[in-house]
Order: structure tokens, then sequence, then C-alpha cells
């Protein structure tokens, strides 16, 4: 009977000392090395930049593509043209930015007779041009990050598995035993460092390739307004 007790007893007391059954991210951040500690947490603020980019670029493409629409369709139809290239117009709006360089080329260009025509049209050309291109890189001037993070967070989060694992090979040493209840923690803490760098870098590449068709996409769209604003003006420079 007492035999049988003593069974029961220590069956118990390994079923208590036994490991947590589930997967607890906090406690194995607690229990992980210093130095995976760090590589962790620097990819977990990697990962919040990324997402805070993210929401922040999508308001940003909606707002301007909105107010780009508008102004692109009162621009062909109102008569005040002029109006429209005002400073609080250029600081809103790209397009507006677009036209009024491509009509402040043409001001210099024709305040002093005579006129070349050619000459004209490319320096025109080449204004609008370049503040489109100027507007494009303004857009994307986060983008890099996020390309930075999709490329370099799954080999951050390496190095912390590398590290956290080469730490489970030292306490074997130290206690001498290769048993998982020596070897598992240490494993566990390492591969965490990891999986935290996989899931920064996953939604930072979507993103990345996303946002740049999309601003390939806007930039392309404001070429066209390009195109049709120095259209105009050049129909205005053969009345002169």
């Amino acid at each position: 009977m007492f035999p049988d007790l003593l069974s029961a007893i220590a069956a118990e007391g390994a079923a208590t000392d036994l490991g947590p059954t589930r997967l607890d991210p906090l406690e194995l951040f607690l229990d992980a090395d210093i130095v995976v500690q760090a590589v962790m947490l620097g990819l977990i603020l990697a990962s919040i930049w990324t997402w805070a980019i993210i929401v922040a670029f999508s308001l940003r493409v909606k707002g301007l593509d909105t107010r780009s629409r508008d102004y692109e369709e009162d621009f062909w139809t109102t008569k005040d043209r002029e109006g429209m290239l005002s400073k609080k117009h250029r600081g809103e709006v790209p397009s507006a930015r677009v036209a009024a360089a491509g009509l402040d080329e043409w001001r210099k260009s024709t305040k002093t007779a005579p006129v070349d025509r050619d000459a004209t049209r490319q320096r025109i050309g080449a204004a609008m041009e370049s503040q489109v291109a100027n507007e494009a890189d303004d857009l994307a001037s986060r983008l890099n990050f996020l390309a930075t993070t999709g490329s370099v967070a799954p080999f951050v989060g390496l190095f912390g598995t590398v590290w956290g694992i080469m730490n489970s090979f030292f306490q074997i040493g130290a206690q001498q035993s290769a048993s998982l209840a020596v070897v598992a923690p240490g494993i566990a803490e390492a591969l965490f460092a990891t999986a935290i760098g996989l899931f920064a870098a996953i939604p930072a590449v979507i993103a990345y390739n996303r946002f740049s068709n999309t601003v390939n996409q806007y930039e392309a769209r404001l070429q066209r307004f390009a195109d049709k604003v120095h259209a105009g003006l050049s129909r205005e420079l053969d009345r002169i």
C-alpha cells in the first residue's frame, strides 16, 4: 500500500514540475540572455515603426489622391488658373506644384523677346519632369526603412537565435547534461528571436512592394498631368 502511495505522490509531483504547456512570449523574453533580449527589443521596435509607416503612408496617399483628383478637375474647368496656382494650392497639392513649375518656367522664358519656342518647350518640360521626380521622391522617402527592415530583420533574428543556441551549449557543458530540460528553454528563447525577426520582416516586405507600386502609379499620373499642361503651354507659345 505504501509503495503505491509513494508512487502516486511522485507522479503527482512530476506532473506539477512540468514546464508551461503553451507558448508564453513574455516569459521567453524575460528568461532570455541579455544579448537575445536586446535583439528581440530592437526587432519589436522595428516592427512597431514599420506598422506606423504603413498606416501613415496609406493615409497620406489617400489624402493626396483625393486632393490631386479634385485639383486637376478644377484646373481644366476653371478660367482662373492663376488663382489655382497660388501659394496655398502649391503647398497642399503636388499637381499644383507641378503645374506651377511649368508656368514659372514659361514666364521666365517669354518675358524677353525674341522667344525661342523650341528651347522654351524643352525647359518647361524639364522643369515639370524635375518637379514630378521631387514629388515621387518625397512620397517614397520613408519606404527605405521598410526595405531595410524586410531585408535585415531576419538576419538580426538569426543572430539572436545563434547566440541563444550557443548559450544553450554552454549550459550543457556547465551542467554536464544534454537532456531536454537543460537544452529546450534556451533553444526556445533563441528560436523566438527568429520568429520576431520574421514578424517584423514579412509585413515590411509586403508593404514595400505594394507602396513602391503605388508611388510608381502616382508618379505616372503626375507625369500625364504634366504632359497635358506642357501641351497647353506649348499652344500658348505658338500664339506669341
